[in-house]
């Protein structure tokens, strides 16, 4: 079954191990904000320093494993149809929105989304982590290391699969900044799969 979350929302949903989560982008050129934690334990939490260290590289793809902070692998990518996603940024806030963009009555961004959609599971604020920014694109400048925020590279129906690799609890949003979605807000996708294998 094919779920939305609506432009500038998020939810949260227990995913299973062996299950798989596809995430769609429906329209193109939009972000979902991904965080995981272990069911039993939700201080265990995706990390994005342990991924990128053990991949040895910033832009994870198909066969990469994302880690936690206890270096145990919390979900693979089994499939992939854009290539490119951000693991350096942070979920995108009022205070990005303020800081950034000068809004003076900011949205509450992602961060706002995810903490309201992972508190019935226990999970506070403090608890967010960076987020696995599925189909966002940064480009690094190799000579200053300046940090560029292009458009998306997915087209409409393009997705992503990764595969829980222990019971989790996931927190998923459509992106709420503009900057990140080519300054057009719109929905995503998600199913729910059982192991194809």
């Amino acid at each position: 079954m094919t779920n939305e979350i609506a432009p500038r929302c998020g939810v949260a949903f227990k995913l299973d191990k062996g299950q798989q989560l596809k995430i769609v982008d429906p329209k193109g050129e939009q972000v979902a904000d991904l965080v995981a934690y272990r069911q039993d334990d939700i201080h265990e939490v995706i990390s994005s320093g342990r991924s990128l260290d053990y991949a040895s590289k910033i832009y994870l793809t198909k066969g990469d494993p994302l880690y936690s902070n206890r270096s145990n692998v919390m979900l693979e990518i089994v499939e992939d149809m854009v290539g490119r996603h951000d693991f350096l940024l942070t979920p995108c806030s009022a205070d990005t929105f303020r800081i950034i963009y000068g809004d003076e009555h900011p949205h509450r961004g992602c961060f706002g989304n995810l903490a309201e959609a992972l508190s019935p599971f226990g999970i506070i604020p403090d608890q967010i982590p960076t987020a696995f920014n599925v189909f966002m694109n940064v480009s690094i400048d190799a000579a200053t290391g300046v940090l560029r925020v292009e458009p998306p590279l997915s087209k409409p129906g393009d997705y992503i699969v990764l595969k829980a690799k222990m019971d989790l609890v996931i927190g998923l949003t459509a992106c709420s900044a503009e900057q990140s979605n080519n300054y057009a807000f719109k929905p995503i996708h998600y199913e729910i799969l059982l192991d194809a294998q």
